[in-house]
């Protein structure tokens, strides 16, 4: 799209992520633009926004933050912050007239993600999670070959994603600030995959909690979790994750006729995909080349092509509040050693809105 046609998109925080992924991605974006900036970094803002061509005055600080209702260029915020302000800021931004991309996980409660997605629907604002790999190419491609069904129904999942949280300080590890350890930074990635692969929700959850004793990093919060989660189809899900292990970010699916291995499916990049099955009396083993894409760029225009076209987004809050929903069963099970039961929830993609189409 011509660039002044492109959603304007306000970023909120300039971490890592934002200066490294975020603000970069908008060059392979088509649809979509930054034209503001909030930051509690004034020095830090100037600087960003001379390099990607952001006006002086559209730079906010977190106090003046409901200011961006005033400006006509903004028409959507992409939140990124530590996970406990994702709340105050996402219905903020939606009493300000703003649509909202949050970054996961959305909130630190099942009940404040609630609250997040009524004051949008109150607001007639659309309120995206960014799932990320729900848009990347090669986790699409795992998603088609298991509903297509042509491999037999699917029976086992096992999804790893694990990584090694070295710096005591880190927000990540403050129980008041991220809600939890590795469980919703980077086991969600796990969780959320079993569901978007298969479709289904799970009925029942086992889980457990392991944590090195006396050690620095996790006097707060979780290092390492197993959990086991039951579909209602029959489908297992058996996914790990830890801020204590060398970094592995894996994703296996088993049917009845084969086995998907995707390396680094929860990584920025790197995916490598292969399927085995059965070729007459040999096994054979297909490597499935896709084109690299950037999937903050893919999420990015999707969001803008919802606005454009008046769409509910593929990861709407129902989605990120479901996550909640099921992690809360997740820590109790693990507290109380027992399994946990949740509701039996009919048809398939109940919490996501139409499927993203290749929009960069």
């Amino acid at each position: 799209m011509p660039v002044d046609k492109r959603v304007g998109f306000a970023v909120l925080g300039l971490g890592r992520l934002s200066l490294e992924n975020i603000l970069p991605a908008f060059a392979q974006a088509k649809k979509a633009r930054p034209v503001a900036l909030v930051s509690g970094s004034p020095d830090k803002a100037k600087t960003v926004a001379a390099q990607y061509g952001i006006k002086a005055e559209a730079i906010y600080s977190y106090d003046k933050f409901d200011e961006i209702r005033n400006n006509g260029e903004i028409t959507a915020v992409y939140i990124f912050l530590p996970n406990a302000m994702h709340k105050e800021f996402v219905l903020r931004a939606a009493k300000a007239g703003k649509h909202i991309v949050c970054e996961k996980p959305m909130a630190t409660s099942s009940a404040d993600a609630k609250e997040m997605v009524e004051g949008c629907r109150d607001a007639a604002r659309l309120l995206m999670i960014a799932y990320r790999c729900q848009y990347e190419p090669y986790n699409r491609k795992v998603i088609e070959l298991v509903r297509q069904g042509k491999y037999g129904t699917a029976k086992l999942i096992r999804a790893v994603n694990v990584q090694n949280m070295a710096a005591p300080e880190q927000w990540r590890l403050k129980k008041s600030m991220a809600g939890g350890g590795s469980l919703p930074d980077v086991g969600i990635y796990c969780l959320n995959a079993s569901r978007y692969v298969s479709g289904e929700e799970p009925v029942e959850i086992y889980a457990r909690v392991a944590t090195t004793p006396n050690g620095l990093r996790f006097r707060e919060v979780e290092e390492t979790v197993s959990f086991s989660m039951r579909f209602p189809s029959g489908l297992i899900a058996d996914c790990g994750t830890s801020y204590g292990m060398h970094e592995s970010r894996r994703l296996d699916v088993h049917t009845e006729a084969a086995s998907f291995q995707l390396e680094n499916a929860f990584a920025y990049e790197g995916q490598q995909f292969r399927v085995s099955h059965q070729d007459g009396k040999a096994e054979s083993i297909d490597q499935i080349r896709l084109g690299q894409k950037d999937q903050f760029a893919l999420e990015i225009d999707h969001m803008a092509d919802c606005i454009l076209n008046h769409r509910k987004p593929h990861s709407p809050g129902e989605e990120g509040t479901q996550d909640h929903v099921i992690m809360e069963a997740i820590y109790k099970s693990a507290s109380t050693n027992r399994p946990v039961s949740l509701p039996r929830v009919e048809g398939k993609d109940v919490s996501r809105g139409p499927a993203p189409e290749n929009e960069s």
